[in-house]
């Protein structure tokens, strides 16, 4: 396994692994290193970087380290290690700014003329509202991992459970994209998902590829 990808996995299942720890002592570093919306008291701008290393679960983690693993792999072996932890950090960071941006316009139609809000189980307020706006995961830059390979190898023919047949990995990220975008605008209630932080790994990862597509032609060189 190529390093960087090695070294990504490893981090994020030690800081998975010490948030349980954590969790024994009554620390909850989900306070500390999770993106907190940008207007509440507890956040912090170096959380667009830590909140990528956070997970919620063991199901959230593994998925998201089998993605890093099976598509990191092939794009670390393809444009070296700077190059893809620069992709996969700068992704991360977008996306967090996308769910900050989308979380901002919520805030203002739904509840900047409110002082508290109810949760469901009681009334709290405004403040202590903003505080549980917390985002984790690395979803978004394993997104644009996924992006970048479709990109990169649109013909390869990937096998998705459940489907009985292969699929292009273009359509297969194109498929993704769609449901996540559905799933953003839906808005099912329960649904704790960070649908739009996906959608702007995607974004930023297209904006990078097309950008470094662009400069390589420009030096006469043919980019992948």
């Amino acid at each position: 396994m190529p390093t960087v990808t090695k070294n990504l996995i490893i981090i994020n299942v030690l800081v998975f692994f010490g948030t349980l720890v954590a969790q024994r002592y009554g620390i909850d570093l989900t306070n500390y290193l999770g993106l907190h919306f940008f207007l509440a008291s507890d956040f912090n701008p170096a959380q667009l970087i830590t909140y990528m290393f956070m997970h919620g679960g063991f199901s959230h983690i593994f998925f998201n380290m089998f993605a890093v693993f099976m598509f990191g792999t092939v794009l670390e072996r393809t444009w070296g290690p700077k190059r893809f932890l620069f992709y996969y950090i700068a992704c991360g960071i977008g996306a967090g700014l996308i769910q900050e941006g989308v979380q901002y316009i919520k805030y203002i139609v739904d509840y900047s003329h409110y002082s508290q809000v109810d949760i469901g189980t009681g009334i709290i307020p405004m403040g202590e509202f903003l505080n549980m706006l917390t985002t984790v995961g690395a979803s978004g830059a394993v997104y644009a991992i996924l992006l970048a390979f479709g990109m990169l190898f649109p013909n390869n023919q990937l096998f998705i459970f459940p489907l009985p047949f292969p699929i292009k990995a273009k359509f297969f990220v194109i498929g993704y994209a769609l449901i996540e975008l559905y799933a953003g605008f839906a808005n099912n209630p329960g649904d704790n998902v960070a649908h739009f932080a996906h959608l702007g790994g995607m974004i930023f990862g297209f904006i990078l590829i097309m950008y470094w597509r662009k400069k390589s032609r420009n030096n006469g060189t043919y980019y992948n």
